[in-house]
């Protein structure tokens, strides 16, 4: 029989990560009023490549205000999703993307309608999503994290997946997949759906104040203590 080693030393590391976020930062929750439905947040993922949020919430809201729902919106010409998407960073390879989605979906289940999703183990749900055109593994935690499904699942952002390959809790050349697959086994069992929620939002707020793309502010840092990068800085 093999032995057991024991936790991984990592699960340890993310608590006390979280704890010192939460000190810095505050909690960042998300309430349950403000969860939307998984088509929505499915629509705002495939939109969204380097667009801030708060333009992709509006233009998302803003094609199922004027159109009702998203079957409407699948059957629009690339060249009018376009022209509503102008306040994203590539409008146009977001109306493709989406337009190509958005069909998918209706070939496959008859009309853009998400709830199959809900009868499915979340890595059978993820996996499905991952099918269509445009959605990779951030997208597909975001549908199943941040929607009404609220699932256990984290949402890895460039933020996130940097932090993490700077502290080495994940391989340093590790892409979004990579990472998910070496961080979900090893996030405290007892950390909900909205814990792991608002562990990714405190990460996205160290990535856009200290630990930044080019020239991390590790002075100050409030992971330092568990950041090899950090700690090498240090010395």
């Amino acid at each position: 029989m093999p032995l057991s080693l024991g936790p991984d030393p990592r699960t340890e590391r993310l608590r006390r990560m979280h704890a010192a976020l939460l000190t810095r930062y505050g909690r960042i929750e998300r309430p349950s009023e403000k969860r939307r439905k998984p088509e929505w947040v499915l629509v705002h993922g495939v939109i969204g490549a380097q667009t801030k949020t708060a333009a992709s919430n509006a233009s998302t809201d803003a094609l199922l205000h004027e159109f009702g729902d998203w079957n409407t919106v699948a059957a629009l010409p690339v060249a009018e999703l376009e022209a509503r998407l102008r306040r994203q960073t590539f409008p146009n390879v977001a109306a493709t993307r989406l337009k190509a989605c958005l069909e998918t979906i209706i070939e496959q289940r008859g009309s853009v309608d998400l709830r199959h999703l809900s009868n499915l183990p979340t890595q059978d749900a993820m996996a499905w999503l991952e099918t269509l055109p445009g959605v990779g593994r951030k997208i597909s935690a975001g549908v199943m994290n941040a929607s009404t499904f609220a699932r256990r699942a984290m949402v890895i952002d460039g933020h996130h997946r940097r932090i993490m390959q700077r502290a080495r809790v994940v391989p340093p050349r590790a892409d979004t997949a990579r990472a998910y697959d070496a961080l979900m086994p090893i996030v405290p069992g007892e950390w909900s759906a909205a814990d792991i929620d608002e562990h990714h939002l405190l990460l996205k707020k160290l990535g856009q104040t200290y630990c930044r793309p080019r020239a991390p502010i590790c002075e100050g840092c409030p992971i330092r203590g568990d950041c090899a990068t950090g700690t090498a800085a240090a010395a």
